[in-house]
């Protein structure tokens, strides 16, 4: 049975950081790309990061540049998004998906994702 995990999300303030955590199994890691996503209410899905678990390749939206941090222990089956310099606009509930690589296209497209994990709650506190 293929799960994803989230954790780590909590509340944070102005200038804060949080590492989320995605633990995967039920599938073979390497093969697979692991992004992701938010989505705040009243909006839409959007993709934040995404790691080729393959070849390293890593992506990011315009609007976390520079302030997050993707990364993947492939032994711990486990990728991680580092959140620094939060801002209110970065709270949402945070996803992390599963893509195999043979499917993989539009990193930032949350219908190209055939696994999700149950998201996790990332509050900015003034």
């Amino acid at each position: 049975e293929v799960q994803l995990v989230e954790s780590g999300g909590g509340l944070v303030q102005a200038g804060g950081s949080l590492r989320l955590s995605c633990a995967a199994s039920g599938f073979t890691f390497d093969d697979y790309a692991i992004g992701w996503f938010r989505q705040a209410p009243g909006k839409e899905r959007e993709g934040v990061s995404c790691i080729n678990n393959s070849d390293g390749t890593i992506y990011y939206a315009d609007s976390v540049k520079g302030r997050f941090t993707i990364s993947s222990d492939n032994a711990k089956n486990t990728v991680y998004l580092q959140l620094n310099s939060l801002k209110p606009e970065d709270t949402a509930v945070y996803y992390c998906a599963a893509v195999p690589l043979v499917l993989f296209n539009i990193w930032y497209s949350a219908y190209e994702y055939m696994y999700w994990g149950q998201g996790t709650q990332v509050t900015f506190s003034s």
